[in-house]
């Protein structure tokens, strides 16, 4: 079928065209870059071509076939941007027209000067010279003229009334027939210098005319009534509002209209270069996009306290980054950091074509084959919790942690873990709720897999909770629920869970500590032991430590007396005042063995039921040696559950296994029980 392409569309775009929406042709398609795929199009309005840049998420339709050499295409969104000194169009959405179709045209590689000469003649028919100043001038030795046609030099002569190109302009009035190349009069007031010394004459132009030399094509200059009237305005328009899907680094002006569906905690970092604060919240727009949008320092106190979670806001003049997908699990390639310049300007009416969040459910049965640390959304009937207990991070920052199960239709259960404030918030009503036998839809968007003794989900900075959500996958698994789904069979995918318990929970005795050699590989063991406690070593239970804060934690280092005031050789400060923690050291025994135990500061005071520095008070400032001892002897053979870090370490040439006490909890009777039960209840089977 005949196919007109858009005339000078090429041209149109180079000159700043984005809204025409033109025809043209791919000729060739080019596949580019080595660690990110991108497609290079040699496309064509049958008389220029150039090359473009396919946007990324449109490559499916080049893997597809939707789009080849030969197709005809639609662009209906494209930017030009000079990338390397080069022009480029950059295609960000287009349509296929036709998908097979012969050359169109004879089309040539566009110049530069063919956008000047679209610039500067309105109709834009790039088939007539370019007008500059009145004179038509297609080379160095022809001047067309309206009705004339060609005129060419004569024999070299020399005007001797002024000279175009001398040190004080000159004004040549075209009233006449003296006007070449147009109609209307004009002033000529700039400079027009010649490279030879061929003198082109008027033909009716009389003796009394100003003389000139010719010259090559100069480049376009505007017209007078435009000059000496200042500087240009810059261009303070409004950016032109884009979807999320077609941002990329070559854009210059934009603006995203999205909802914010997460919002991380406000982080502190020490690097190289010093201290610094970092936040990232996530956006959606009405064509379910998504990015991550990231501030440093000074721009997290201009934005943090702005941005709330479910609000619609104006955001431009970011910079665009690959995502850093360690960290970032949206589905976007980019990922936005604010700067200084940037506006986020909050919508005041609610936008109901932005939906307040996007889901991507898969069942519980597809983790089971998933990648470790990959980033799911789950929905689940929850169907047990376990207490929220503290946890001592790496860094040595307690922590909270709570474990509870969750099933659905797929015949699979699995271990979803709380973090943080997700406990006390979330996981505690979940607790309430199913303590009283309800037993909720939860919706979790954004949980990390774990494959740590079998495969589970935990929940992350960015992870978001939903109890009982009121969108049809959630209506559709609660009756399923209660159809019968409560009774159905379901294998778990995580380690299974002693009632009483909680995650990885591992039982040992004193005696296999040793007799299976724990703590001795690279990492720690982590086992749970029930003993009692039977000395505890009373004249270094404790210690004095740095009371200032590095960052958001106190520094904890040893310090030394130094006079009257204490000094911390880490913070290289003195100070009247210092801290006592505990370094509590116990032996605890059960019916197999005994064994020494080392309890820092949270565990000590689990265990001793007061603060090291009110025991410390006692004995050495108050010299209560009798009440010193009855707290000490309070402590001795009480029963508890221990839970242990085991880990050898290097104590000068010696290696030795060291144990420390990570929670301590008072044996509870009844949990006890039910655990013993259930164990004996499966050692049966």
């Amino acid at each position: 079928m005949p196919m007109n392409l858009t005339p000078n569309a090429i041209a149109a775009i180079n000159g700043g065209d984005v809204n025409s929406k033109p025809l043209v042709q791919v000729l060739d398609i080019k596949l580019i870059g080595s660690t990110q795929e991108r497609y290079r199009f040699l496309i064509s309005d049958s008389s220029s071509s150039q090359h473009a840049m396919l946007a990324t998420q449109l490559n499916d339709r080049v893997k597809t076939g939707a789009v080849k050499k030969g197709s005809v295409v639609q662009l209906i969104d494209y930017i030009c941007s000079t990338v390397q000194n080069r022009k480029i169009i950059v295609v960000l959405n287009m349509e296929t027209i036709l998908l097979d179709c012969e050359i169109i045209g004879n089309p040539k590689t566009f110049t530069e000067s063919e956008s000047t000469a679209q610039k500067a003649m309105p109709n834009g028919n790039l088939g007539h010279p370019m007008r500059v100043n009145n004179f038509s001038a297609p080379n160095s030795s022809t001047y067309s003229t309206p009705n004339s046609g060609t005129f060419r030099a004569p024999n070299p002569s020399t005007f001797n009334t002024g000279t175009f190109g001398g040190p004080n302009p000159s004004t040549f009035s075209s009233s006449n027939s003296g006007n070449f190349g147009g109609s209307n009069t004009s002033t000529y007031s700039g400079t027009f210098r010649t490279p030879n010394t061929s003198t082109f004459k008027s033909p009716n132009a009389g003796n009394d005319v100003q003389s000139f030399r010719p010259t090559v094509q100069p480049p376009y200059q505007p017209p007078p009534n435009y000059r000496n009237h200042g500087p240009i305005l810059k261009n303070e328009a409004a950016a032109r509002i884009i979807p999320i899907a077609a941002l990329n680094p070559y854009q210059g002006r934009w603006a995203i209209k999205a909802r914010v569906t997460a919002k991380g905690d406000l982080r502190r970092y020490n690097n190289a270069r010093g201290d610094g604060k970092v936040f990232s919240f996530d956006l959606l727009d009405s064509d379910g996009g998504e990015i991550r949008v990231t501030c440093f320092n000074a721009v997290v106190d201009r934005f943090y306290d702005i941005i709330e979670v479910g609000k619609v806001y104006m955001i431009s003049k970011g910079s665009l980054k690959p995502a850093q997908k360690n960290f970032n699990h949206l589905k976007n390639e980019w990922e936005i950091f604010l700067e200084t310049t940037s506006t986020v300007d909050l919508c005041p009416d609610e936008d109901s074509s932005i939906p307040r969040q996007q889901f991507s459910f898969r069942p519980i049965s597809d983790i089971e084959n998933a990648e470790n640390n990959s980033i799911f959304d789950v929905i689940g009937i929850v169907i047990s919790v376990n207490p929220s207990v503290p946890i001592l991070r790496k860094n040595g920052m307690e922590t909270q942690r709570r474990i509870l199960n969750l099933k659905d239709k797929s015949g699979r259960s699995i271990e979803l873990t709380l973090w943080g404030e997700f406990c006390n918030k979330e996981g505690q009503k979940l607790q309430e709720m199913v303590d009283v036998g309800i037993f909720p839809v939860l919706a979790v968007k954004a949980g990390k897999v774990n494959e740590f003794s079998g495969k589970s989900i935990g929940t992350i900075s960015s992870t978001q909770l939903f109890i009982n959500p009121d969108f049809p996958e959630g209506r559709d698994l609660q009756e399923w629920f209660d159809r019968g789904g409560k009774n159905a069979a379901s294998v778990s995918i995580s380690k299974e869970i002693m009632a009483g318990g909680s995650k990885n929970e591992i039982r040992k005795t004193v005696s296999q500590i040793k007799d299976e050699g724990l703590g001795r590989s690279e990492k720690p063991d982590w086992v749970t032991v029930r003993a009692f406690i039977s000395y505890i070593k009373s004249d270094t239970f404790c210690y004095t430590a740095c009371p200032l804060m590095i960052g958001d934690r106190q520094c904890n280092k040893k310090v030394t007396r130094s006079g009257n005031r204490w000094q911390c050789d880490r913070c290289n400060q003195e100070f009247e005042e210092c801290d006592y923690r505990y370094l509590l050291q116990a032996q605890i025994q059960d019916p197999t063995g005994v064994t020494w135990v080392t309890a820092f500061q949270e565990s000590g005071e689990e265990i001793m039921g007061c603060s090291a520095k009110e025991l410390y008070s006692l004995k050495y400032e108050l010299q209560d040696e009798m009440r010193f001892g009855e707290i000490i002897r309070s402590r001795i053979f009480n029963q508890y559950l221990f839970k242990l870090k085991i880990k050898e370490e290097l104590y000068g040439d010696e290696q030795r296994v060291k144990i420390t006490v990570i929670k301590s909890e008072q044996l509870n009777y009844s949990s006890e029980s039910r655990y013993l039960l259930d164990l004996i209840s499966k050692s049966r089977k």
